[in-house]
């Protein structure tokens, strides 16, 4: 086991050094520029958009789809992939985790749009995602269908394992809890929810994560005022780490950057190709707004979130230490400035944290199963596939669950990022038509006639309804 952990993290540093890290640059400082910093220039419009209301109870409302995607970002990333990042990376990483967000912003603009452009009717609900673009904008079923695939096995499997694992490794260190006896509680419970279908998804997800994350920013923001003298310095001591201006505290200037932006990431999602599948499910007049809700999305995850989570950390010595990684270095952190009452405290916080991103994570597999193939009994099987997934992850070390998803995680951002950058050129026309409308004062709404030549937009064809 131990020769198999080693050979994946080799396989990790190399794919993460010298290709992604220059994929996921490059490619979100393009979109940067080419949309004139649209994650600057139009950050008070997100929060705009984000309340527009739909037209029909059942239809998924832009803020609801942010809620679907918030579960499935809103995970062990946030505060055991943070943890982890400063273990191995210093706190150095913490800057480069920033960084990615700021650049993935775009990214994740882009590639949220393109899903909505390219959305397909599913009855009352709509459907769409990577898979649907590369097979409608480049006519190629076959990558579509092996990256319905991967993301399926990326996020309903690998990644639910490893959301399992944390949340059975945060109870066992909070309350002593049996990992297995977590591990098929939490299965069922998630059984019966994705059974519910992508409605119950959208309102668990919409009351339980905004809720959550206001209680675990709330006390960490109470840490921070405890030790508001020291935040400066916290400050400081993240920039001269990034840059190696002072002794790193583990690991190189280049090491704490692939560690954040591995992090970062899996944390935010931008570029991935999993937040699409939320936002194309969303009910908007234009492709636009969902892309600006997404972009917001990374944001508030890695900025706000991981940020707290970074901050409760370094604000305590535990790190100094070496002695616990993960979540365990997060709930120590905590303890050490708030007593033992904390350990639990974030156990239950990564429980819901966690226990949303299971069903989050699922709904991107559910999406890409059906594309390959309509049905029931393939969604059946993926669906005991998630529960049985569950299970295992509880009961797997914790290095092994992070190694795997890094993985797939690196394959996956890597399709996306080259699929989306081939195909931009549709998004920089349906920014510019929504720009047009809104100088106009109108609110925009999206047609397919309105982007000469665009074909395979059918949902936005000019008999549907606004409500799109």
């Amino acid at each position: 086991m131990d020769s198999l952990i080693e050979l994946i993290g080799k396989l990790n540093d190399f794919v993460y050094t010298y290709i992604l890290i220059i994929l996921l640059v490059g490619v979100g400082l393009y979109f940067t520029i080419r949309t004139n910093f649209v994650q600057i220039r139009m950050f008070p419009e997100m929060f705009k958009v984000l309340g527009d209301k739909t037209s029909n109870k059942d239809e998924v409302s832009a803020f609801q789809a942010f809620c679907i995607s918030a579960a499935s970002r809103v995970g062990s990333a946030n505060i055991a992939g943070v943890a982890l990042a400063i273990a191995t990376g210093g706190p150095g990483a913490i800057f480069w985790m920033w960084v990615v967000a700021i650049i993935g912003m775009a990214t994740g603009f882009i590639e949220s749009l393109l899903a909505q452009v390219y959305k397909v009717k599913d009855g009352n609900q709509f459907r769409g995602g990577p898979s649907y673009y590369i097979q409608t904008a480049l006519g190629k079923r076959g990558l579509a269908v092996f990256f319905a695939v991967l993301i399926s096995v990326t996020f309903g499997l690998i990644f639910n394992s490893l959301q399992a694992n944390t949340l059975a490794n945060a109870l066992d260190e909070a309350f002593n809890f049996n990992k297995l006896i977590v591990g098929l509680l939490v299965a069922a419970a998630t059984g019966l929810i994705i059974y519910g279908g992508v409605q119950r998804i959208s309102k668990i997800s919409s009351i339980v994560v905004p809720v959550m994350a206001i209680f675990y920013i709330g006390v960490v923001l109470f840490v921070m005022i405890l030790n508001y003298t020291q935040i400066p310095s916290v400050f400081l001591l993240i920039v001269q780490d990034a840059f190696g201006l002072r002794e790193a505290t583990t690991g190189t200037v280049i090491g704490a950057l692939v560690l954040g932006a591995r992090r970062g990431l899996f944390s935010n999602e931008a570029g991935m190709g999993s937040v699409p599948h939320a936002a194309a499910a969303a009910h908007v007049t234009h492709p636009v707004k969902q892309g600006l809700v997404q972009s917001l999305g990374v944001f508030f995850d890695t900025i706000i979130v991981c940020s707290a989570t970074a901050f409760a950390i370094l604000l305590s010595d535990v790190y100094q230490t070496g002695a616990v990684d993960g979540v365990a270095l997060t709930q120590a952190s905590l303890s050490d400035h708030l007593g033992s009452w904390a350990v639990g405290f974030v156990a239950i916080s990564i429980f819901f944290f966690a226990f949303t991103s299971l069903f989050g994570n699922y709904y991107y597999g559910e999406s890409n199963i059906q594309f390959i193939k309509e049905g029931t009994v393939w969604l059946h099987v993926y669906r005991i596939a998630v529960i049985i997934m569950v299970v295992v992850g509880s009961m797997i070390g914790i290095e092994l669950a992070w190694q795997m998803a890094d993985v797939f995680m690196a394959i996956t951002a890597a399709v996306n990022l080259v699929v989306i950058l081939l195909i931009s050129k549709v998004a920089f026309a349906t920014i510019k038509d929504y720009q047009e409308q809104r100088k106009s004062g109108k609110d925009p709404v999206f047609f397919q006639k309105n982007i000469p030549g665009l074909k395979g937009a059918d949902a936005w064809n000019e008999e549907k309804e606004k409500g799109n």
